[in-house]
């Protein structure tokens, strides 16, 4: 892989996968070209450090995925000869309230890339795309998702990914695509943006704010360490088996309200009591149910355990107080992602589009 595309970098996930990618991995020689539309959740001052340290090795490309003419120049002028697909709109509440924009990116987007590495098969050596385990739906309280499960998506996300799944199948079986799909359960981890439970909790909980969750709290999900789940996507990237699926989880089944109690306790242990003494856990406000919320998720990870050799190094336990750590000691990155003032720092680099909400 000497030129590999990066769909999504400045989101959660891409950032600490480029992180990994040139900073952990010795294996990897090639250049990354990281390709962002630049919306709500992307942060590009999240990679400025490695833009620096490694500007022969890393461009970033301000462009929307579903943009073909525009993604056929970076294919061409990056000479792009392997896919990391993580580009999509990913938040279950925000695909309720607003579903077009998950169908554009999600499976629009999927599309024409796919097209596009179609077109020059001649030289892609793989197609990596990076899903979810939504796409399975709800389980009881028996059962894990393995990677013969089959799709029952139950939000507007979930669906979104389902299509993009099938769709990157599709031109395996149709076209020899050279694909690879991974299926990952709940990710957390540094650099992730604050709506999401996990770091919406760490920060709340710091400036005593009421922690909200959803019913009963019990919704249960299976917690991914983020640089484990990047270690995963490269294994499967260079190990996998073209057309093959491998499901990824962190083998660490947890309710909410569990989740958000550990959390807690290790704000009142990392940063001190609150002002009154009393302990983080009395912040918790129980509300209304979101709409189609499943109840349960569980991965099944034997797959890429045994053709692979890859397991999570991360319990939920170590990965979670790593998570509260980094949250505490980047102060600076949380007041701009919650301040909004990297948008002020977009907008001045790439414009208004790039600055759009």
């Amino acid at each position: 892989m000497k030129a590999l595309l990066v769909t999504g970098g400045c989101g959660f996930i891409g950032v600490n996968f480029i992180r990994f990618l040139l900073e952990e991995t010795p294996d990897f020689h090639g250049r990354i070209v990281n390709v962002d539309k630049l919306t709500y959740a992307a942060n590009p001052r999240s990679l400025a450090d490695l833009a620096e340290a490694h500007p022969d090795r890393y461009r970033f490309v301000h462009a929307d995925i579903a943009d073909r003419a525009r993604m056929a120049r970076v294919f061409d002028e990056e000479q792009v000869d392997a896919v990391c697909h993580f580009a999509a709109e990913s938040h279950v509440d925000r695909s309720i309230a607003a579903p077009d924009a998950f169908i554009v990116t999600n499976v629009v987007g999927t599309c024409t890339l796919l097209e596009l590495a179609r077109e020059r098969a001649d030289r892609i050596a793989r197609f990596h795309h990076v899903s979810t385990d939504e796409v399975f739906g709800s389980l009881g309280p028996e059962g894990y998702f393995t990677e013969e499960t089959p799709y029952h998506p139950n939000s507007p996300y979930a669906a979104s990914k389902a299509a993009s799944d099938h769709l990157v199948r599709a031109w395996h079986t149709t076209y020899g695509l050279p694909v690879t799909i991974s299926n990952c359960s709940n990710n957390y981890g540094p650099f992730q943006f604050p709506e999401k439970l996990i770091p919406l909790m760490i920060l709340n909980a710091l400036e005593g704010r009421p922690l909200p969750v959803y019913g009963d709290g019990r919704n249960v999900r299976d917690w991914l360490y983020v640089r484990d789940h990047c270690e995963a996507v490269w294994r499967v990237m260079t190990r996998g088996a073209p057309g093959r699926t491998y499901a990824v989880g962190g083998g660490a089944e947890e309710a909410n309200i569990d989740v958000v109690h550990r959390v807690c306790d290790l704000v009142d242990e990392l940063a001190g009591p609150r002002p009154d003494g009393a302990p983080r856990r009395e912040l918790v406000r129980f509300v209304a149910d979101r709409p189609g919320h499943d109840r349960r998720y569980a991965i099944d990870g034997t797959r890429i355990g045994r053709e692979l050799g890859w397991q999570p190094r991360e319990s939920f336990e170590t990965g979670l107080r790593r998570t509260v750590a980094w949250y505490l000691a980047h102060a600076d990155w949380v007041a701009a992602v919650r301040s909004g003032a990297y948008r002020d720092w977009i907008r001045a680099h790439y414009g208004e589009e790039g600055g759009a909400m």
